[in-house]
């Protein structure tokens, strides 16, 4: 199987308040996701990303289109393309009065999985939650509990998870274990979908990514290659003798002085080389003691997408 998902003109219009009134959700969202891999979906507040994957899960009834889980057509088997899924919503949907352990218990008892077969222990240790594991749903911190979520989505083993914001409220160096246990998982055959306010993230993590705007797809493909699109390119030069105030360089180059006194030049590549900024420096009495380049981040990707569409 290539495509663990396929979305084929995918669309939601909700009802607004007036008779006549309508809201495009999702406007015929073409997607197609590699098993295997690790899919980022991203845009700003409102721009259809929960939509998109409540569609996915089963949660929210599409108004047209079609959708394959796993090669399984969501609305002719509805059921068995659910197994193939697991979902770590956005919201803490815990029950407060069970335990860790026993709320992963029930919800592999729900996905019949058998007492043999469940994987309780394991998961705990693997979003460390192995010290809170007899601890109450209610007593743990925002970030334990978006923890527990996502332990939640693993117990039956799927093939594709699903996650909501994995990492919001989650402190750094658990962050950082998350997203090494989702490495893991994909490394071992699990395709994931996330979404994430964190750009930085997805760009170490997504080997692919998908933005949407308005409930259009405005961008999508491997990581590395959205981010050789963007022709801005920073050069950061440590000069010989302090500098007070940035020089001007316009309209071709934009500086600013770091804390650290290096000058950081901002310039289109397409426009004047690497080589010709340097020249400019020593042109206006810079020395030039070292230089670094730093490479476009997907925010710069981000930006451009949603900047194009409007």
């Amino acid at each position: 199987m290539q495509y663990a998902l396929e979305l084929t003109n995918v669309s939601k219009t909700y009802q607004g308040d007036g008779a006549l009134e309508q809201k495009k959700a999702l406007n015929s969202l073409n997607l197609k996701i590699p098993v295997g891999s690790i899919f980022g979906l991203l845009g700003s507040n409102g721009a259809g990303k929960s939509t998109a994957i409540n569609i996915i899960a089963g949660l929210t009834n599409k108004s047209s289109g079609k959708v394959l889980i796993w090669g399984c057509d969501q609305d002719l088997s509805p059921e068995q393309s659910r197994s193939f899924i697991g979902v770590m919503p956005q919201e803490l949907n815990l029950d407060p009065f069970l335990s860790a352990k026993d709320a992963l218990e029930v919800q592999a008892g729900l996905f019949g999985v058998g007492k043999k077969e469940r994987k309780t222990s394991h998961i705990l240790e693997k979003v460390g939650l192995s010290d809170v594991a007899n601890a109450y749903s209610r007593s743990l911190s925002g970030g334990m509990r978006r923890r527990l979520l996502m332990a939640k989505a693993l117990v039956h083993s799927p093939p594709i998870l699903i996650l909501d914001e994995p990492t919001a409220g989650v402190d750094i160096e658990l962050r950082e274990v998350l997203w090494d246990y989702i490495t893991e998982l994909r490394d071992n055959g699990t395709t994931i979908v996330l979404t994430t306010h964190y750009l930085e993230e997805a760009q170490k993590i997504c080997d692919q990514i998908g933005i949407l705007s308005n409930g259009v797809l405005v961008e999508k493909g491997d990581t590395k290659d959205l981010l050789a699109k963007i022709d801005n390119k920073i050069l950061i030069v440590h000069p010989g003798t302090e500098i007070l105030k940035a020089p001007d360089f316009s309209p071709m180059v934009t500086s600013s002085l770091r804390i650290d006194g290096a000058l950081q030049l901002s310039f289109d590549r397409s426009k004047i080389s690497t080589e010709e900024v340097i020249d400019l420096c020593r042109k206006i009495g810079i020395s030039i003691r070292d230089i670094a380049t730093e490479e476009p981040a997907l925010e710069d990707v981000f930006r451009l997408a949603i900047k194009n569409i409007h």
